[in-house]
């Protein structure tokens, strides 16, 4: 590939994480020629994966299961695979153990998850089956820009389930603690409080996209994600750049429109000269969400849950029933440490052999914090796990700890360890990353935002960082 030069430039994309990444792709498709600045050593951002405990073991530094890469409209229309990205699938996508051999299971089947909720499982089809036979319209209009609905029936139906806490859907909905542990899991992962709305929308976003297209894990890691994307970008002639920290956008080359995949904290800092004083108050008062206390470990064996379920999962929600799940959240949003966290495990070596040398494994797991907290989660965590898993303890190898504080270190769009880039709540959904039509341009004729600080949100989709760049289509770049 013959190197861009800065007299050719059409846009300058800033951070190389997914939607960086995406920004960066659907500018190049359009014959756009694109620089990729990245402040790290390597493109990826929240999808990358290193050695963090010890040689061979290979862990997922942030994001770890992917139903979003096949279902997100951007992804699906990329030639991914051709670029070395496989995607690896668990026999159970998800479990959630309630103690002893208890546990609730969601299966690629609406019916087959029917079937191991006992008296639920006929409500658990009537809530979740008409949006799984239509994932694709739901998903589609879910991430798209915030505008009048293409499926408006569809919308509605979802909206009046999904506008309601999961609290008072699952109880409402459910008797057994199975279906309603089922659905405070999935809730629980917008680290909102469980009584609040919408968390019962994102619990079932996430548990349609679990039937619809499974929770895969990328083949050798999340950083296949990043270097599949980066792949295809460069053969398209655009050009990375890496170990580059921006901080001032007057060191970039010049170009018809810079696109920025940090939050607005950072797009203050570096491009605040071009910005009005008005819209950098409005940044100014962006709201971030709680952190997260992150751990790895390298095993000698997998984790020997009691739940003989679990041991086929993917992904496993710890931290017990309904009413559980929901102290453990609401303290987090009042401030305080959780005693008995919710802790989201993945055991992607279970499955992707490529993790781990011979017979180990490694595992995955985060729990939910209050900002910027230093707190060390470790003991609280592994005790949530031996909990479930008795003799857990007795196969760690090795661990790696990262506190809230130092996910914010490691890569700073996670402010005080907000993994999502910003609170997801109602407002803060719509309207991100301020009252704006278009969230993504900003009123600097040629600086964009595209990060998940703008709709939709968090998730590994690269829908933010595709929709800023087709505003600077219209834009900037017409």
């Amino acid at each position: 590939m013959d190197p861009v030069s800065v007299s050719e430039l059409d846009a300058v994309v800033v951070g190389a994480g997914p939607n960086g990444l995406a920004a960066a792709v659907t500018l190049a498709r359009e014959g756009a020629s694109v620089l990729v600045v990245e402040r790290a050593g390597e493109i990826g951002g929240g999808a990358r994966s290193e050695e963090l405990t010890r040689p061979g073991f290979v862990h997922d530094v942030c994001s770890a299961i992917h139903p979003l890469v096949l279902a997100s409209p951007f992804f699906r229309s990329l030639p991914l695979s051709e670029h070395g990205l496989e995607m690896v699938h668990p026999e159970v996508p998800l479990a959630h153990p309630l103690g002893g051999d208890r546990a609730a299971a969601l299966m690629r089947g609406v019916g087959e998850t029917a079937a191991g909720l006992g008296r639920d499982g006929a409500a658990y089809e009537r809530l979740f089956g008409p949006f799984v036979n239509r994932w694709e319209d739901l998903v589609s209009e879910l991430l798209r820009r915030v505008r009048i609905p293409h499926h408006p029936l569809l919308m509605a139906r979802f909206g009046l389930a999904g506008i309601r806490s999961a609290e008072h859907l699952g109880k409402a909905r459910f008797d057994g603690d199975e279906a309603r542990a089922l659905l405070g899991g999935l809730a629980a992962h917008s680290m909102l409080r469980l009584d609040s709305s919408p968390t019962a929308g994102f619990g079932m976003f996430l548990g349609i996209l679990a039937h619809g297209v499974g929770w895969p894990a990328a083949a050798g890691g999340s950083g296949r994600i990043a270097t599949a994307l980066g792949s295809y970008f460069q053969s398209m002639g655009g050009r990375i750049e890496t170990s580059h920290e921006v901080t001032t956008i007057d060191e970039l080359p010049s170009a018809k429109a810079y696109l920025f995949d940090v939050t607005p904290r950072q797009l203050v800092a570096i491009a605040g000269s071009r910005l009005p004083d008005r819209y950098r108050r409005a940044l100014g008062r962006y709201r971030y969400g709680p952190g997260v206390f992150k751990m790895d470990w390298a095993l000698e064996g997998p984790v020997p849950w009691s739940a003989e379920i679990c041991r086929r999962a993917g992904t496993v929600h710890v931290g017990g029933t309904l009413e559980e799940l929901a102290a453990s959240e609401a303290a987090v949003n009042r401030g305080e440490v959780p005693e008995h966290p919710y802790v989201l495990v993945a055991q992607q070596s279970l499955f992707d052999p490529s993790r781990a040398p011979g017979d180990n494994h490694t595992l995955w797991a985060y729990c939910h914090v209050p900002p910027g907290s230093g707190a060390d989660m470790s003991e609280a965590i592994e005790s949530q796990i031996e909990r479930f898993a008795p003799g857990f303890r007795d196969l760690i190898l090795d661990r790696s700890l990262r506190a809230a504080a130092a996910m914010e270190f490691h890569n700073p769009n996670y402010i005080g360890g907000d993994i999502n880039g910003g609170v997801q709540d109602l407002k803060g959904h719509v309207f991100r990353p301020v009252v704006r039509l278009d969230p993504y341009a900003t009123p600097a004729r040629d600086v964009y935002l595209c990060s998940s600080s703008t709709p939709p949100g968090g998730g590994v989709h690269g829908m933010c960082g595709h929709h800023a760049a087709r505003s600077a289509l219209r834009h900037s770049l017409s």
